[in-house]
């Protein structure tokens, strides 16, 4: 099958790469004009430049592909709002869809996020039919996001787009070369994590949405979404994971949400006065405060996705930056 797959050096795109590489398919990764594919070296996977903000990049990369994966997005949190975010994340979905619908794209999966859906408890997870709730958090990130999977959803129904989306949790896992979501392990591993907040979220081997993306070449269902997601833990439960994987002392002690929203908001203002970039924003302080768990029943069971325990998508993750000396940046 003749794939391609936007936004293939990212931890999902590069992960998916190898998954549908194993699986013989006709890969083809596009890379952002002007970035360095690093999380790609030493595959052997033809990539090609593209801007997913020009039409006639797209129209021209799409020619002869029978599948695309749109995994590229601007996943910035800071600053909180920005047009870019917006351009890119629903501006570049839209240019997909059109040269999609040009070129007959027999399947279009189009990535999201969970949080495109209301989340719930431990006892009660959030669902693909949950309501969007992000809204008040005033992230362009989430609101975007969202706003490019309705878009992908109606043109499914008014313009006959064969495309699916995927929704991925927090995934964990090898050839995060940002890093991205394994900062927090280089956090735990260098003790820079003194305390744990009183929240919890869903977080996923990145290997098992890899594999579910896959499979959604040809199982699940046009005009669906599905949460690719595994363990609902607390941030403490994650932690102490981490840190029995990495041979480190993960925190004990507790923050109260007071204190953690107060230096999320003093942050957010001093970085907007002295021009940098907080670890921990006013906005993704209230986040780490609140439950965020969700279910991945429909896609275990329509996109056969595995469910391997997140403790190997921590130590994977480990390794390769042991392989590729992160331990020592």
């Amino acid at each position: 099958m003749k794939i391609l797959v936007t936004g293939a050096d990212g931890l999902l795109g590069n992960n998916l790469v190898r998954e549908l590489l194993k699986r013989d398919h006709d890969v083809t990764a596009m890379i952002e004009e002007g970035k360095k594919p690093q999380a790609l070296v030493g595959i052997d996977v033809k990539m090609v430049k593209g801007n997913i903000l020009n039409p006639e990049s797209m129209n021209t990369l799409l020619e002869g592909a029978e599948v695309v994966y749109h995994c590229a997005a601007n996943t910035n949190v800071w600053p909180a709002k920005a047009e870019i975010i917006n351009k890119v994340n629903i501006d570049g979905t839209k240019n997909v869809i059109n040269a999609c619908l040009k070129h007959g794209v027999k399947r279009m999966i189009f990535v999201g996020t969970a949080n495109s859906f209301g989340s719930g408890k431990i006892d009660n997870p959030g669902n693909e039919s949950n309501s969007y709730e992000a809204a008040h958090y005033g992230l362009d990130y989430m609101d975007s996001k969202r706003r490019a999977q309705e878009v992908v959803l109606e043109a499914v129904e008014k313009q006959g787009l064969q495309a699916l989306v995927v929704n991925p949790t927090f995934m964990i896992g090898p050839h995060d070369s940002k890093p991205s979501s394994g900062a927090m392990i280089l956090a735990i591993y260098n003790g820079k994590v003194p305390c744990y907040t009183h929240g919890g979220k869903n977080f996923v081997n990145v290997k098992d949405a890899a594999v579910a993306m896959a499979n959604a070449a040809t199982k699940g269902r046009i005009g669906e979404c599905y949460i690719l997601g595994h363990e609902n833990l607390t941030y403490k439960e994650m932690f102490d994971k981490i840190g029995d994987v990495v041979g480190k002392k993960s925190p004990k002690r507790s923050l109260p949400n007071s204190v953690v929203k107060t230096y999320g908001k003093t942050s957010t203002i001093l970085g907007k006065m002295f021009k940098f970039n907080p670890a921990v924003t006013h906005e993704l302080s209230i986040l780490s405060t609140e439950d965020h768990y969700y279910s991945p029943k429909k896609a275990v069971e329509e996109l056969e996705m595995p469910q391997t325990p997140i403790e190997e998508g921590i130590k994977e993750c480990y390794s390769w930056f042991k392989e590729n000396d992160y331990l020592k940046k």
